[in-house]
């Protein structure tokens, strides 16, 4: 990715996270809105441009840069290794879900039932890892890209999948904020990778739903969950009805 892509799409996002529109940028600019949405479509900002769009959301435009370095230059993934430590103490896990969240130091103390000197070795131990920076006076910088995400199947899906199947799924799914459909349907292989791809921008558009709401007040957001899963499968009481054994490959072509 050139330097030039990066900085404008760290603008965006950061535009986008302080709820400001191309509306309101073309009016500080004095230009048409049209004229922002080619701007940023063709990536032609000037540096005075640059400038006067920080302006507008009171941000030098070294921390731009700063912003942008940071966003291509974070950790994507960790080693199974790494992951395997990290569930090696929940403590350890709780402390990490919170400070990938925004929480501050104090936030975790006054949350939970973890001292402050605590909380700082769990954090030591997450800089070691290479998940944050730990600066000073215990502030927390992230380390990690904006596609970061655990291993699949590694060690930390491990840990939650253990507790979604009962903690989680534990619940009626009536309750404001909650939802749970189950749907069934007879997939080609083909059609099945089509509906992947879009669990895939959803999961994207879930991450920066994330991101925009960090400039949100604390007490009003909550720790939110979802759980995706897709798979050939039938229930074993259906299965044991079957005249003859199913045995499809899924991948095959059908005949």
């Amino acid at each position: 990715m050139s330097q030039t892509h990066q900085l404008i799409t760290t603008l965006k996002r950061l535009l986008k996270a302080r709820g400001v529109t191309y509306a309101q940028v073309a009016t500080h600019l004095k230009l048409s809105e049209a004229s922002v949405k080619r701007q940023f479509s063709q990536q032609s900002f000037s540096l005075h441009t640059l400038e006067a769009i920080c302006d507008l959301i009171q941000l030098e435009l070294s921390e731009l840069v700063q912003a942008a370095e940071d966003a291509q230059a974070g950790v994507s993934q960790l080693s199974e290794a790494q992951e395997a430590e990290l569930v090696g103490d929940p403590c350890r896990v709780l402390v990490a879900v919170c400070v990938l969240n925004h929480w501050t130091l104090a936030q975790i103390v006054e949350t939970y039932r973890l001292s402050e000197a605590e909380c700082i070795i769990h954090l030591l131990q997450l800089d070691q890892l290479g998940l944050i920076k730990l600066m000073p006076e215990n502030r927390v910088k992230l380390r990690i890209a904006r596609d970061f995400a655990w291993r699949p199947g590694g060690p930390i899906h491990q840990f939650f999948r253990e507790r979604a199947q009962t903690d989680f799924l534990n619940a009626d799914f009536n309750q404001p904020g909650e939802f749970l459909r189950f749907q069934h349907a007879m997939l080609s292989p083909t059609a099945n990778i089509r509906f992947q791809q879009r669990l895939h921008r959803l999961l994207q558009e879930f991450a920066e739903l994330h991101e925009d709401d960090v400039v949100c007040p604390a007490n009003i957001r909550h720790g939110t969950s979802l759980l995706l899963a897709l798979r050939p499968w039938e229930p074993a009481v259906f299965e044991s009805l079957r005249r003859t054994p199913d045995t499809r490959v899924f991948g095959d072509s059908e005949t």
